[in-house]
């Protein structure tokens, strides 16, 4: 979750709404963005403890690591209160950032290809390798935290998270689990019209149960099996259906930006942030504010940076903002966090290969759409929809990425072009299981019937 907008331009006017994310339409001429934004799980290697805020001990908490990549980057630290809960590069890059529970956040720099997103990581995790180690801390790389009950997980001092940790458990049974006990792999992509806008969502939304079977990795949960795949995923089913899902109305006749605007506008607020103070008014109406008319802060009128904060709030399968955040794959390894920027980069920014996938999705309704979302986490790759499996739809879409990424003809130094980046997800299709089915494997066999293992076995190596 990236650093709240601090823009105090008012707004008034629904029509001021619509014109950001106009605001957001890249011309047909302008190289277009890749921007990659991951999640890991921290954890005390010797004991295989969650890591705290504060120092533990001896042993240095989350604290002590955002300081030392503040010492590392030259990054400027984001501060909440007198606590600092994230950095920003000053020359416009990426940032670092804390969800509920200490899941660390890189997100990643607006970048033109893939290469680059692999060379970004390569920068974070050298920095953070020499941070993390004498720290003693090491990262999972799984999609949820696989033994930490919600009370044994350690809370960030973010008041954002203090109003959505009192919210959540009025509106879905897992929302807590959402905040505090998973972690994911994030792409954003740009658009270049309403139309391309509205084509590219469409796309994703269609195809996120797809990402959710070929990246799952979180099947445990408590110390034990889930029946899940993606137990992260099944969270998101129950977390707040306000502000969650599918989005059935954005494949109606007609939708673009404004339908859009009008869909936010009626999700409730968590928040309103002014100078340092974040304001409890969960489950109030944007509507109020822009009107000047909220309860709890009776003649303050809405500005930017409560808008683009409010739109962080809102969490469906594909959100909009000045671009299009795909959001269906779990948190893994280093080989995932470069898969899904390039199956993307190869399905958006090749225009045959938009409209072969969208060719692909066509003829999936709302029904069949829903319930594929509902059965990937659990069946993955064995999940049907339109009489197809997932993992026979997975090919189907590898080729057309690949085709495009082979079309954008974007190379490394070595000469080889974003195709590179498919391998792990092409490995998982070929064989026919998940991440998450090699781990219950494991499980099931060396692990013994214990998820300790996976400290060892599913960290990621810095």
């Amino acid at each position: 979750m990236a650093r709240d907008v601090s823009d105090t331009t008012p707004i008034t006017s629904r029509a001021a709404l619509i014109s950001s994310f106009e605001a957001g339409c890249k011309s047909e001429a302008a190289q277009l963005h890749i921007g990659t934004e991951h999640e890991k799980i921290p954890f005390y290697d010797a004991t295989h403890t969650p890591v705290p805020y504060q120092k533990n001990d001896e042993r240095g908490g989350i604290q002590q690591l955002l300081e030392g990549m503040q010492a590392a980057l030259g990054w400027e630290p984001i501060l909440d209160r007198d606590f600092l809960i994230g950095l920003t590069d000053p020359k416009g890059g990426g940032a670092l950032s804390l969800e509920p529970g200490g899941q660390f956040e890189l997100s990643g720099a607006p970048l033109l290809d893939v290469h680059a997103t692999s060379e970004e990581l390569s920068v974070h995790f050298n920095a953070l390798a020499a941070v993390a180690n004498p720290l003693g801390i090491k990262f999972l790389d799984l999609g949820a935290s696989p033994k930490w009950s919600r009370a044994e997980t350690p809370i960030m001092p973010k008041q954002r998270y203090g109003i959505m940790s009192r919210y959540m458990p009025k509106v879905g049974a897992h929302g807590l689990d959402m905040m505090f006990r998973t972690a994911t792999i994030q792409v954003n992509l740009d658009f270049t019209s309403e139309a391309d806008m509205v084509e590219k969502l469409r796309v994703g939304l269609a195809l996120q149960p797809v990402i959710t079977a070929l990246f799952a990795n979180s099947p445990f949960l408590d110390g034990i099996p889930t029946g899940r795949l993606s137990q992260r995923s099944w969270i998101w089913r129950d977390t707040d259906a306000d502000r969650t899902g599918m989005l059935p109305f954005a494949f109606e006749q007609g939708f673009g930006f404004e339908q859009y605007v009008d869909y936010a506008l009626d999700v409730p607020m968590y928040f309103v942030k002014r100078g340092d103070i974040y304001h409890d008014v969960a489950g109030s109406n944007f509507r109020d504010l822009l009107a000047g008319h909220l309860p709890q802060l009776p003649g303050v009128q809405a500005t930017l940076s409560d808008w683009a904060n409010h739109l962080s709030t809102i969490f469906p399968e594909v959100r909009l903002k000045t671009y299009l955040e795909m959001r269906g794959a779990d948190g893994g390894p280093r080989g995932h966090m470069t898969a899904l920027p390039a199956i993307f980069a190869g399905l958006y920014y090749d225009r045959l290969a938009l409209d072969e996938a969208r060719q692909l999705t066509k003829n999936w309704s709302t029904e069949m759409r829903e319930k594929l979302r509902q059965d990937a986490p659990i069946q993955a790759l064995e999940a049907e929809i339109d009489q197809r499996k997932i993992r026979d739809i997975a090919r189907d879409l590898l080729v057309i990425a690949s085709n495009g990424l082979k079309r954008r003809a974007k190379f490394d130094k070595n000469g080889r072009d974003e195709r590179i980046y498919l391998a792990p997800i092409e490995e998982i299709i070929d064989d026919g299981k998940t991440l998450a089915q090699k781990r219950l494997e494991d499980f099931n066999g060396p692990w013994r019937g214990s998820v300790d293992p996976a400290f060892v076995d599913c960290v990621l190596p810095i």
